[in-house]
C-alpha cells in the first residue's frame, strides 16, 4: 500500500513540476529542488499540497478502508499485488519520460566534463584599464522580473497577437535595444547559469554564469561571494559611487545580500528593512514581500534623497509582481485580458513607464542613464507554451539616456553577460579592448561571443565545468549550512510532550526526551514560554532530569497571571562547550 502511495506521489509531483515550470531544464530543476523555502511564494506551496499531497492522502485513506473491508476476501491480495506492480510500472515510465524531457543524461555527463570555454574567453576586469569621464553619470538599473520581448506582438518582434507590454515596447524602440535598423525588439539570451534571479543578477553585473559546485541557491550559506572577481559594483565603488539595492522581497534569499555587499557595499533596502523602518504596516506581507506599486513609490523617495548627494549614485531595483506563477494582481491591475499573467504584465509595463517618465522630469535625469532589463525568461508554466517552437525567447533590454551611441546599424546578437561592459560604456567609461568577463561592449563594433561562436555552442560549453570558475568562486562545499541543507549534518531535535493544562493544579506538564544531534554532553535543558505577541511576558524555565534520560518541568500559569490563549513553548539545550541549540517548538492553548 505504501509503495502505491509513493508511486502516486512521484507521478503527481512530476506532472505538477512540468505544469508549473514551462520549458524546465535540468539546472533549473536542481535550483528549485535545492532552494530553501524561506521567502518562497506561499501560494505555490499550497498548490503543491492540494495537487499532490492531498490526493495521495485520499488514496491512502481509500486503500485503508478497502484493506479493512476486503482483506479476507478471496483474491484481494492478488489484486493488491497487481495494483502495486502497475503503479511501479507507471512510475518507471513517468520518471523515464521526465529524465528524457529534462535532458538529464547530458546534464549528468556535462557535470563530469570540463570545458576551457570560460577559461579561454574570460577577460579579468582587474587587467583592463577603465577610464571614467570627469563628470560621472548616475545609474538607475532596473531588473524587471521575468520580462521578455516575447510578450510583445509579432509586428514588434514578440510572439503574441496582442502586445501586453506596449509601454515597454515603445521605450525600447525609442531608446537603445541594439536592434539596429530593424523595427523589431531585440534582447539578450539568458544562458546556462543565469536563468534564475540570483544567477541573472550575477550575469548582468559580473559577466559570468553562476555555475558553482554547490546548490544554486546556497550562496547565502557562504562567507563570501566570488571574492576573486571585480564586478560592476566593485568598479563603481572604486569610482566613488554610492550604491543602493532595493527589492520588495528578502534580499538575503539566494545570496543576493551577500553578493551586493561583497561587491560594492550596496545599501540594502528590502522587505525586512521597510518593515523595520515602519514604512509598511506591521507584519505586512503579500506575494514575495510587498508589491511593486509600493516599491516604486519607495524608489522615488530614495532617488530624490540620492540626488542631493555630492557623489554619483548607482540605484539598482528589482521588481517582483511579474514572477511566476501568473504574477501578482495589485490595485492598479485591470482586466483587459482573459488571463491573469497578461494583465499583470500590462500593469507592470504601465508602472515602469510612469516611473521612467517621473525620473525624466527630475533635475538629476540629465546626468543619469536608465537601464531596463529582464532578469531572465519567465518560468511560468503555460504562458509561452503555445508560441512557435522556432521563436527565440530573449529578455527585455532598453538603455535610456546613454552617454554614447552605438557604432553601426547592425542588429546585435548578445547575452546578458554583455550587459556588464555595456553598462559601464553607457556611463561614458572607456574600456580597453571593449570586453569584460564574458561580455562585450555593445556600443562598440566588436563581436560578442554569441556572434563569434553561436548561442548553441556557447550554451553547450557553459553547461560543463570550468576550472577557472572553481578557482575564482572560492566556494566552501564543507560549509556547515551547506552540509546541513544536504542532509550531511542533522538538525538538533527532540521529542517534546506538552500535556493538557491541569485545571486543578494550574500547571502544564512538559517532558523532553530523545534529544539528538547535540555535539557535546547536555548540561541544561530550558524552556522559553510566552503568551503575548511581543513576548513581553517571556519566562525561562529550567527542566530537571527525570532519571530515565528525559527532562521535565511544569509551566505554572500563575506566572502569566492566569492568561488564557496560546502558550508558545521553545526548548533550548546547552552542551558542555557552551553551544546552544533549539530542539523544538510547541503550542498549548489554555482556555
Amino acid at each position: 500500500m505504501g509503495l502505491i502511495a509513493i508511486a502516486g506521489l512521484v507521478c503527481l509531483s512530476i506532472q505538477w513540476m512540468f505544469n508549473t515550470w514551462n520549458n524546465l531544464t535540468m539546472d533549473e530543476l536542481i535550483f528549485h529542488l535545492t532552494a530553501p523555502l524561506e521567502g518562497t511564494n506561499e501560494g505555490m506551496i499550497r498548490e503543491y499540497l492540494s495537487v499532490c499531497i492531498a490526493p495521495v492522502i485520499l488514496l491512502l485513506l481509500v486503500m485503508s478502508i478497502l484493506l479493512i473491508v476486503f482483506r479476507k476476501k478471496k483474491g484481494f491480495l492478488a489484486v493488491m499485488g497487481i495494483c502495486t506492480v502497475a503503479s511501479l510500472g507507471a512510475t518507471s515510465v513517468t520518471v523515464r519520460g521526465a529524465w528524457n524531457q529534462l535532458g538529464a543524461s547530458s546534464y549528468v555527463k556535462n557535470q563530469g566534463t570540463y570545458s576551457t570555454f570560460i577559461d579561454d574567453y574570460y577577460v579579468d576586469p582587474a587587467d583592463v584599464e577603465i577610464i571614467f569621464p570627469e563628470q560621472k553619470r548616475n545609474l538607475v538599473y532596473i531588473f524587471l522580473e521575468s520580462m521578455e520581448i516575447t510578450y510583445a506582438d509579432r509586428e514588434n518582434g514578440g510572439a503574441f497577437d496582442a502586445n501586453v507590454i506596449p509601454e515597454l515596447t515603445k521605450l525600447a524602440e525609442e531608446n537603445e535595444d541594439f536592434s539596429g535598423e530593424s523595427k523589431e525588439l531585440n534582447g539578450g539570451y539568458s544562458t546556462t547559469g543565469s536563468t534564475w534571479t540570483v544567477g541573472a543578477m550575477f550575469a548582468h553585473t559580473a559577466g559570468l554564469p553562476l555555475n558553482i559546485p554547490i546548490n544554486a541557491n546556497d550562496m547565502d550559506t557562504q562567507d563570501s561571494f566570488f571574492p576573486e572577481i571585480l564586478t560592476l559594483g566593485d568598479i563603481l565603488a572604486e569610482e566613488g559611487y554610492s550604491q543602493t539595492l532595493m527589492v520588495g522581497s528578502d534580499a538575503r534569499f539566494g545570496g543576493r545580500a551577500l553578493y551586493f555587499t561583497d561587491h560594492g557595499d550596496y545599501d540594502l533596502l528590502d522587505h525586512p528593512y521597510f518593515l523595520e523602518q515602519k514604512m509598511l504596516p506591521e507584519g505586512y506581507a503579500v506575494w514575495w514581500g510587498f508589491e511593486d506599486q509600493k516599491l516604486l513609490e519607495f524608489a522615488k523617495e530614495k532617488l530624490l534623497e540620492l540626488a542631493k548627494q555630492d557623489t554619483p549614485f548607482n540605484f539598482t531595483l528589482l521588481t517582483a509582481d511579474t514572477h511566476f506563477e501568473d504574477g501578482y494582481v495589485c490595485q492598479l491591475c485591470g482586466e483587459e485580458y482573459e488571463d491573469q499573467y497578461s494583465n499583470v504584465m500590462l500593469c507592470s509595463s504601465r508602472q515602469i513607464d510612469k516611473f521612467v517618465k517621473w525620473i525624466q522630469r527630475q533635475d538629476f535625469y540629465e546626468n543619469t542613464t536608465i537601464i531596463l532589463v529582464g532578469d531572465h525568461p519567465t518560468m511560468d508554466s503555460d504562458f509561452c507554451e503555445d508560441i512557435d517552437s522556432d521563436y527565440t525567447r530573449k529578455v527585455y533590454t532598453s538603455f535610456i539616456n546613454s552617454s554614447v551611441k552605438v557604432q553601426g546599424e547592425t542588429r546585435r546578437e548578445y547575452t546578458t553577460f554583455d550587459m556588464f561592459p555595456t553598462t559601464l560604456a553607457s556611463l561614458g567609461a572607456e574600456i580597453e579592448g571593449n570586453r569584460l568577463g564574458l561580455g562585450t561592449n555593445l556600443f562598440s563594433s566588436m563581436q560578442t561571443l554569441v556572434e563569434r561562436v553561436g548561442i548553441e555552442t556557447e550554451d553547450k560549453e557553459l553547461n560543463k565545468k570550468s576550472k577557472l570558475m572553481e578557482e575564482i568562486g572560492k566556494v566552501d562545499e564543507n560549509n556547515e549550512e551547506v552540509l546541513r541543507r544536504n542532509g550531511e549534518i542533522k538538525e538538533p531535535s527532540a521529542k517534546i510532550y506538552v500535556e493538557t493544562y491541569d485545571y486543578t493544579t494550574g500547571k502544564i506538564p512538559v517532558t523532553v526526551t530523545e534529544i539528538e544531534n547535540i555535539q557535546g554532553e547536555i548540561q541544561t535543558v530550558t524552556l522559553s514560554v510566552w503568551v503575548n505577541e511581543d513576548q513581553n511576558d517571556l519566562q525561562w524555565i529550567q527542566l530537571e532530569e527525570d532519571g530515565e534520560g528525559g527532562f521535565s518541568t511544569n509551566i505554572d500559569i500563575i506566572d502569566f497571571n492566569f492568561k488564557q490563549g496560546e502558550y508558545h513553548i521553545s526548548v533550548y539545550v546547552i552542551d558542555d562547550s557552551g553551544n546552544q541549540y533549539i530542539v523544538g517548538n510547541e503550542l498549548r492553548i489554555v482556555e
